[in-house]
């Protein structure tokens, strides 16, 4: 396993070079049968996302050595990336974890710092053989296991160098993941049955003489947090917080336009039930433990039947608000619980089929679910088990071009590859239909020429995740704020074509201090003067019409994909090659393309450039191709010149102000 420095808090104290980890089996793995006879010494078992007992291989491996010390370190590097929600909902799981394991007989230890630091000296108190940790795809949980094994091997133990073991909850039975086709469609026609949920393991004997330390309060660990000596400077905690609308909204406000949308609108507070299940501060998200989340999903896949529970018609409420297309609420309520492992995606999976099973007699219909919620929560969980495996797979093959790197933004997968040592930083964003290979050619180049590069694919394309939810333009833009301040941690020089030159604009226009200048290739959006655009809004509405469009846009593309790119490279379509029409065809066969294709008919580029880049300082070069078939290329150039002097394009010279 390939690990690599986290750019903005890890890299403070780590050398930007690799780390290898050696890959054993988990012995969860083997049968039975040869558990039977208890293992000398004891096991560790490291929790990060993975707050459960229910369905925890790892667990159920370590039960079979003669003690298991489960742990939990609440470790900056890790907790930086946390929304004070998924704090809270972190606090609220250790509790019910630490409830469970002592039931066993056990407990969890808790402690604060890095986390390298206290395994390595537990394993000689507590003479650990055997290390036990989830196998993640994001990249800097990888990085901190990469880490850990680093650690190990310049540290003399006394009962000899402990085995990290890997684990993971495979959703189906896959002997290699390298054997398994790289398109949906295909892996769909395998067939391949959903393996069981595994109840809680026997932790008997498993007690230790430790201190297992106490669960902080809210404020202990936001204490905690404030003094990371590599925490995010405030302006930019601040930038996150606030959405790309409410910022757009104050600017349209203060420039005599009026917004659809009251920011300003007093919702009474709801009353919650003694039993509810939204324990966070603001109470929209499905928290607690296991048992928790199982029940509100028992709700949740019931909300046809109705119910005189109070704490069901909570879940039946928060169900229709967040329902902003059919299905969308499952993630919204029950995303983060799945993405910090406080129920496995098969456990879902599993109760979701079982009621569907009740519902018709104990069999599946092949012609779908019979409740939209069921039909929610078991594509959610299988679409969500498509995308860790792909991302898996290419973290762990062997070739390709650029190295793959995985973030998690609000719980959805994202690829992404990064070039160059030193320099100032560039973000490279691609168009619609496209990802980060888009810029295979320019990448290294760019790199060489003494810059640090990143390129990203967005939500919603190549083999990033495509979660059923409503797609805007400034969802995407904060995407790419987010990444600047995640993943880059510094002021970017930011490129974008076509659509994601439009993202770019809206960066610049949010949030001047994340970008350091623009560079918009053939971008999208258009040039009005005096800004005499239409109303803005961010609201969007799945209608019939785009529904049938993007199925029969999808066809249709699928059937000329060939010519239709051809028609983007007029002078060079050599450069449509195989592979380049092998990922967009693969990429058309993914879950949750037809709801991203959705989006085209509902796109609102009403903003015109001119407006997004007139605040904008820094510089500003435009780049338009005169035979891009999309745009009338002369027309806007003539617009460009007129109404943006300050920009560089082509045929023109000069400096904004």
């Amino acid at each position: 396993m390939a690990v690599i420095a986290f750019p903005r808090i890890l890299s403070r104290f780590l050398a930007p070079n690799h780390y290898s980890l050696r890959r054993n089996k988990c012995i969860c793995c083997v049968s039975p049968a040869a558990r039977e006879t208890k293992r000398k010494g004891s096991a560790i078992v490291w929790f990060k996302q993975d707050l459960r007992v229910d369905d925890h291989l790892g667990l159920m491996a370590a039960s079979n050595y003669q003690a298991v010390l489960p742990l939990y370190v609440f470790d900056h590097r890790i907790l930086s990336l946390y929304s004070d929600e998924m704090l809270e909902l972190v606090l609220f799981a250790l509790e019910d974890l630490r409830k469970s394991l002592k039931e066993q007989g056990s407990d969890v230890m808790i402690r604060f710092g890095r986390v390298e630091n206290f395994i390595k000296e537990l394993v000689d108190e507590v003479k650990a053989t055997s290390i036990f940790a989830e196998e993640e795809v994001e990249y800097h949980l990888r990085m901190m296991i990469g880490i850990v094994d680093e650690t190990f091997a310049t540290t003399n133990f006394k009962d000899g160098k402990p085995n990290i073991f890997l684990w993971q909850t495979p959703f189906y039975d896959i002997k290699n993941l390298n054997d398994l086709p790289v398109s949906h469609n295909d892996f769909v026609k395998l067939q391949l049955p959903v393996t069981s949920p595994t109840q809680s393991p026997t932790l008997s004997g498993s007690k230790l003489e430790v201190d297992w330390g106490p669960l902080p309060t809210f404020d202990d660990l936001k204490k905690f947090m404030n003094e990371n000596p590599w925490k995010l400077k405030e302006s930019w905690t601040l930038i996150k917080n606030i959405s790309a609308e409410t910022i757009l909204l104050e600017k349209l406000s203060k420039s005599g336009e009026r917004s659809k949308r009251n920011l300003n609108v007093n919702h009474a507070p709801v009353k919650k039930p003694d039993a509810s299940v939204f324990v966070t501060e603001k109470g929209n998200i499905v928290g607690g433990g296991t048992n928790a989340i199982l029940n509100a999903l028992a709700a949740y896949l019931r909300y046809l039947e109705g119910t005189a529970r109070d704490d069901w018609q909570e879940v039946h409420e928060r169900l229709r608000n967040a329902e902003s297309r059919d299905g969308a609420s499952f993630f919204t309520l029950f995303g983060p619980a799945l993405c910090l492992g406080i129920i496995s995606r098969r456990r879902v999976h599993y109760e979701a089929i079982k009621y569907e099973k009740e519902r018709n007699a104990g069999f599946l219909s092949p012609f779908g679910y019979s409740t939209v919620t069921v039909a929610a929560a078991a594509d959610a969980v299988c679409s969500m088990e498509w995308y860790w495996l792909m991302s898996l797979r290419s973290l762990i093959s062997e070739g390709g071009i650029y190295s793959t790197r995985i973030w998690r933004w609000n719980g959805y997968l994202i690829q992404y590859t990064v070039a160059g040592n030193e320099g100032p930083a560039v973000l490279l964003v691609h168009g619609f239909g496209a990802f980060f290979e888009h810029y295979r050619d320019n990448i290294y180049g760019i790199a060489e020429g003494g810059n640090r590069v990143w390129a990203v694919t967005v939500l919603g394309f190549g083999k990033s995740e495509k979660p059923n939810m409503v797609y805007t333009e400034l969802m995407w833009a904060e995407l790419l704020r987010d990444f600047v301040v995640e993943v880059v941690g510094e002021p970017v020089h930011l490129i974008g074509n076509s659509i994601g030159g439009y993202f770019v604009a809206i960066v610049a226009c949010l949030w001047h201090a994340l970008v350091k200048s623009v560079v918009l290739i053939n971008s999208a959006g258009n040039v009005v003067p005096e800004h005499s655009f239409t109303q803005f809004s961010n609201e969007r509405q799945t209608s019939g019409p785009a529904w049938l469009g993007a199925r029969l846009l999808l066809f249709y593309l699928r059937l000329n994909i060939s010519n239709i790119v051809k028609q983007c490279y007029p002078t060079r379509t050599e450069r449509v090659d195989d592979w380049l029409i092998g990922e967009m065809l693969r990429a058309s066969h993914d879950p949750g393309v037809l709801v991203v294709l959705e989006s085209i008919f509902s796109f609102n580029l009403s903003l015109p450039l001119s407006y997004l880049l007139e605040g904008f300082n820094e510089k500003v070069l435009i780049i338009q191709g005169m035979k891009d078939p999309i745009s009338d290329s002369k027309s806007k150039l003539d617009m460009l010149r007129e109404h943006c002097p300050w920009a560089i394009a082509p045929m023109m010279s000069g400096r904004k102000k």
